[in-house]
This record gives C-alpha cells, sequence and structure tokens, in this order.
C-alpha cells in the first residue's frame, strides 16, 4: 500500500477489519516489520489522539519516529506554486517535501482544510504533492476532507460494540461556535457505505449536505427526530456549510440551531444507541455532560481504537517496502 486516503486503498474491508483485531490481541506481534525503519509524522495543524496514537502504533511495529510541527520550529512553508517569496514564508513546499523524504521511510501528512477555496481544499492540493514529491508511501493524518484512521477506527468501535447483526448508524450534525472541515463526516460517510452490514443515516440541517461522493447510498433525513429513531449508534459531529448546494457559503456557519445538541432526550429516541464523537469535543454545544458521561458513551473506546487502525495502515504499507 503506497498511499492511504480513502476506504479504498486498504483493500477487501473483512480482511483489513480481522487483521485490526489480530493486532489488538498482540500489539507487537509484527514489531520485526519497522526495525531500523523510520516513519515522519508532519503536522500542520494541532493534535492529539492522531499524534499519541499514530506515534504509538510505529512503535508498536517496531518503528522510530520523527515528529515536525510544522508552525512550531520549523521554516514557515510556502504551499501555491508561481508565488513571489517576498513574504514571511522562507522554504516552499516543492524543497521541503523531498528533503523530508531522505529521512524517513514513511509519512504521515495532517493538514486541513483553508475553508476558503473549495477547489484547493477538495483536490488535496497538499496531501497530493507529498504523494508525488516525497518518493515514500504517504499516509492521511486528516487532510481537507479526509480522516481515514477516524473513520477506521470507528468502524472498529461499532463491531465491538453492536448487539445486533445490521446497527442502524445515523450521522448527526450537530452546532459549533467555529467553523470546522467535512474531513470526519465525510470519512465517517464513506467508510459506513463500505461496511456490509452497516445502516447509515445522515441527518443535518438543509443546506449542510455532504458530498455525493462520499454520502453514497446513505439514507438522509433532515428530521433529526425521525432519524434517531430506532438507531443503535449516534455519531455527533459539526461540520461547516460544503457548499454543494449553494457554492458561495462553502466553509461558513449558515446554522446555530441548539435544538440538535444530543441531549437526554435525543438519545432516548434511539434503541438505546451508543453515542459516539472523534473529540475533541464541545461540551454543551455537540452533546451535554450527561450523554457524553452516560454508560452509552463510546467515545473512550473510539479513541482507543485510533492506535489499532493506524497499526494495520503503517502495517500495510511496511509490508509495501
Amino acid at each position: 500500500m503506497k498511499s492511504f486516503i480513502n476506504v479504498q486503498d486498504i483493500g477487501p474491508l473483512d480482511k483489513a477489519m480481522a487483521e485490526a483485531f489480530e493486532i489488538k490481541n498482540d500489539r507487537y506481534k509484527y514489531q520485526h516489520l519497522g526495525k531500523n525503519k523510520t516513519l515522519m509524522m508532519i503536522f500542520f495543524n494541532n493534535s492529539l489522539r492522531t499524534r499519541l496514537s499514530t506515534q504509538k502504533a510505529a512503535m508498536n511495529l517496531g518503528m522510530n519516529v520523527i515528529v515536525l510541527d510544522v508552525n512550531a520550529g520549523a521554516w514557515k512553508l510556502e504551499t501555491e506554486r508561481g508565488v513571489i517569496m517576498d513574504g514571511d514564508k522562507s522554504e516552499h513546499l516543492l524543497e521541503a517535501i523531498p528533503v523530508m523524504g531522505c529521512y524517513c521511510d514513511l509519512i504521515g501528512v495532517r493538514s486541513f482544510a483553508g475553508l476558503t477555496d473549495r477547489d484547493y481544499d477538495y483536490a488535496e492540493t497538499v496531501l497530493q504533492q507529498f504523494i508525488k514529491y516525497s518518493g515514500r508511501p504517504v499516509f492521511a493524518m486528516e487532510t481537507a476532507t479526509v480522516h481515514p484512521l477516524q473513520a477506521f477506527a470507528d468502524l472498529i468501535t461499532i463491531e465491538e460494540h453492536k448487539v445486533v447483526e445490521r446497527p442502524k448508524v445515523v450521522l448527526t450534525w450537530a452546532p459549533h461556535c467555529r467553523a470546522l472541515p467535512q474531513a470526519v463526516p465525510n470519512s465517517f460517510a464513506q467508510w459506513m457505505n463500505a461496511a456490509p452490514d452497516v445502516d447509515l443515516v445522515i441527518t443535518h440541517p438543509e443546506g449542510y449536505e455532504l458530498d455525493p461522493q462520499f454520502v453514497g447510498n446513505a439514507v438522509v433525513e433532515y428530521d433529526q427526530k425521525k432519524a434517531f429513531e430506532d438507531a443503535d449508534f449516534i455519531y455527533a459531529k459539526n461540520w461547516s456549510n460544503p457548499g454543494v448546494t449553494n457554492p458561495a457559503d462553502y466553509g461558513k456557519i449558515t446554522s446555530k440551531d441548539m435544538s440538535w445538541t444530543v441531549d437526554t432526550e435525543h438519545m432516548s429516541w434511539t434503541n438505546n444507541g451508543k453515542f459516539m464523537h472523534c473529540l475533541p469535543v464541545r461540551r454543551n454545544l455537540i452533546v451535554t455532560d450527561d450523554v457524553i458521561e452516560s454508560p452509552n458513551s463510546l467515545v473512550i473506546p473510539e479513541a482507543a481504537n485510533r492506535e489499532i487502525s493506524c497499526s494495520v495502515v503503517i502495517k500495510r504499507m511496511l509490508e509495501s517496502l
């Protein structure tokens, strides 16, 4: 596996899931694969779970790890071609990337959407430059449009905690005080669509439609209460306007409707549903204290499974070297 961005990159999903549970039972089984190999993790944005879980996964596999925070201690990087570099950016990404590739065997990249230019974001401009110029296998640690390591961990969590063979899984928009990317909901929808035994429903205010390439065959229901009925899992996440129905709205907050906040009443509409969120979460905006602290909250097991999803991906990449 030379790159990991979307669910298709992982190959047959049943084999990837079996591998995930194999690794979860013995996290150091494949430690020999990473001996004398180096992972470089490059962060253009803040991180807690991704940074820790990816580093732990690489260490489990016997790798050395280099972590580069582009915004703390590195030269400021220009990312666009054709720019006269007479400002505060001293180095161009097109020179920095091949240099980074000299020092490692695998590269993980985290780079969020700018939320101003939809075409630029959805072309995955920064990530694609790493794939093209680094000379190394590259995986996404959340990009402008996707977060596949999170979605893979979400699927592992659902498989572990489901009580029916084919659970109803609801991805619900929730309000937020800041404009956030669509990466997590995009990947969640994509991976749930790829899973053979999940019924996915997506609910959000009108105008917040995700890109059709990620929505796939999911049912879109604008009535949140109707969407929640008999749900086995509720996955809450805010996203800014994707600009699908109105491109001028891309990246904007066009709703702050607090009635979408997931509270005890919302969860009472479900089939004793489990609550999920990728974290970090703004309490009492996305979800109330009582819901996230309830026995049905899976946010901690979900975060723990980030180590497992990343281990599978890094293992596959090491095997391709």
